[in-house]
């Protein structure tokens, strides 16, 4: 299950380098960022918000599950980490490349991210759910 914890991890990072691309997009403007590299300042908030959400995700289903005595399989925990990585990872994409729909294999990554990111989510409340109506 510790592969939550290093997943949210490396999602507050993910986090931070948002924030920093969002003030040099935005505030302390450099060069080539605002509107050069970043060509949709709002969907790279949304990456940041989405990526600040997974990682809290993470953490929160590690603690419940600590506190329950409840161990989530491996499999179930990387499903998650992926998913925290790739769903945010979308809105990345389109703040880079806001005509990003318009490829296939972007429409291929967000439909697996989502599918990935969903099985997680439900492997892990099914056996919170599992838990608590058996007690």
């Amino acid at each position: 299950m510790e592969i939550l914890l290093a997943a949210a991890g490396g999602m507050i990072i993910a986090v931070l380098a948002m924030a920093w691309l969002g003030t040099f997009a935005r505030w302390f403007v450099v060069a080539g960022v605002d509107g050069g590299l970043v060509k949709d300042y709002g969907v790279l908030i949304k990456a940041h918000i989405d990526f600040v959400l997974m990682s809290l995700y993470c953490f929160g289903v590690y603690a419940a599950a600590k506190s329950a005595g409840i161990e989530i399989p491996a499999l179930a925990c990387w499903l998650i980490a992926i998913g925290g990585f790739t769903n945010p990872g979308v809105f990345v994409i389109a703040a880079f490349k806001p005509d990003f729909w318009q490829v296939m294999w972007v429409k291929v990554y967000t439909g697996l991210s989502f599918i990935v990111t969903t099985a997680g989510f439900i492997w892990a409340a099914a056996l919170f759910i599992q838990h608590y109506t058996s007690i």
